[in-house]
């Protein structure tokens, strides 16, 4: 039987994330605050209600900016250092046939911004602009298997120390006095703690400046004595998506 279907988005995903880069690799590893914009068809309150009885939702997404790129049997999954293939439906690749995506974020509430309904989230590992093509309540007591098995993806990944120069403490401390920037620390150590470096570049010497996105600035950071330190933040170079 052929099948084929039409899907819009419902909402568009706001996020910290403005580029790949960066963007953890599981969502939950990183309490990163954000808000679920909905589309002016979905944008109603009636759309939404009764959804604040649950803690957790189930974002159904698009890997919108991989659908050009088309997708492959097998991808090379960074837990296996990308030496190893797996097939595609045995991982979560981002290049996938239909470009979907799942997220399961905490829920803050429902609000008002910029004349839309908005739920206020956090914990997801999504780009900002990413569209969502449903959101579903997440349910303990069927959605959590306390003995399933995670492949090659049993364990959480292990965390490397992030550290500052004397500069970066010092912008970092100037911009979290703005209400924007509010949690910035934790949000920078919570991305670079996870080391977004390709997985081919772990196993090395890395002398590489690297940067990452986050709202409006530019992280700069580099790798030093097995951990990471950060050397400056300054106003992104990266284009910012308009709300």
């Amino acid at each position: 039987m052929s099948f084929s279907n039409h899907i819009n988005a419902v909402a568009i995903c706001r996020t910290p994330y403005k580029q790949k880069f960066g963007i953890p690799r599981q969502p939950g590893l990183v309490n990163a605050p954000g808000y679920i914009e909905f589309e002016p068809a979905f944008n109603h309150i009636d759309a939404v209600r009764g959804i604040e009885q649950y803690s957790h939702l189930w974002l159904l997404f698009c890997f919108h900016e991989n659908l050009s790129q088309g997708w492959k049997t097998t991808v090379r999954p960074p837990r296996l250092g990308g030496n190893e293939k797996l097939g595609v439906f045995a991982t979560r690749s981002t290049f996938r046939p239909n470009g979907i995506g799942q997220s399961v974020v905490k829920l803050h509430g429902v609000v008002q911004r910029h004349g839309k309904v908005c739920l206020k989230i956090s914990g997801m590992d999504l780009l900002d602009g990413t569209p969502i093509i449903d959101i579903k309540p997440y349910i303990p007591f069927s959605d959590a298997i306390a003995d399933a098995k995670g492949g090659i993806a049993q364990d959480a990944p292990i965390l490397i120390p992030v550290k500052y120069t004397a500069q970066a403490e010092e912008k970092i401390a100037q911009y979290q006095l703005q209400e924007h920037y509010q949690g910035l620390a934790e949000l920078i150590n919570g991305v670079l703690s996870q080391d977004p470096r390709p997985a081919y570049k772990k196993a090395k010497d890395d002398p590489k400046l690297y940067q990452v996105a986050l709202y409006d600035l530019d992280i700069f950071w580099h790798m030093t004595d097995n951990a990471i330190e950060v050397l400056d933040l300054k106003p992104t170079t990266v284009e910012r998506l308009k709300d």
